[in-house]
């Protein structure tokens, strides 16, 4: 049903799907830019039911309760516990830390983050998603919005090499074609 009711949104709007993910993946980091809108979520949300992509987002386990769980649950949200000291740390666990330990929980897990961690223009992405596939060995994809010619897709994979600077200019890169919804607040 929600696959349908998406397709029919994507049509209605013009949006055209482009997807480089390999089908038979059954882990890996979606890379998520530009972000310069909350109706990202919602276009970004609609092209991967149609996609097939068993997209997930991680959310802090705090929201995910009456009445607002099983919506959440169903557009994805995983719940994520930083409570609990991780290994070698005094307070809560990191969300990179809880993230890996997703992957080895899921056996089929596609996590969507969004580097920019904000609407507005970041040219200082958040290292998270990168220190998540590293720690889970999983691959990183490039999901995208191009608000220019309403397409959205994914494409090719980027493997961690550990040299952290240098891989996020090159997912940057990749990126600085696409235009957002409020292109100004895109990746330059």
């Amino acid at each position: 049903m929600l696959k349908a009711i998406s397709k029919f949104l994507l049509w209605l709007r013009g949006w055209k799907l482009v997807s480089q993910f390999p089908e038979g993946t059954k882990q890996a980091v979606l890379v998520c830019a530009p972000h310069t809108s909350n109706w990202d979520f919602l276009w970004t949300r609609a092209a991967f039911y149609v996609m097939g992509i068993p997209l997930r987002f991680t959310i802090k386990k705090e929201f995910m309760r009456f009445p607002f769980a099983p919506f959440l649950r169903s557009m994805g949200a995983i719940a994520i516990d930083r409570s609990k000291p991780g290994k070698g740390q005094k307070g809560g666990r990191s969300s990179v830390d809880a993230m890996i330990d997703l992957f080895k929980q899921y056996p089929k897990l596609v996590i969507a983050v969004t580097p920019e961690g904000t609407r507005s223009y970041n040219p200082n992405w958040k290292t998270g998603f990168y220190h998540v596939a590293m720690g889970a060995g999983v691959p990183m994809f490039p999901g995208y919005l191009d608000y220019g010619t309403r397409r959205a897709g994914v494409g090719p994979a980027f493997k961690p090499t550990g040299n952290v600077e240098v891989d996020i200019e090159k997912i940057k890169d990749y990126f600085r074609g696409f235009k957002g919804k409020i292109p100004e607040n895109g990746v330059h």
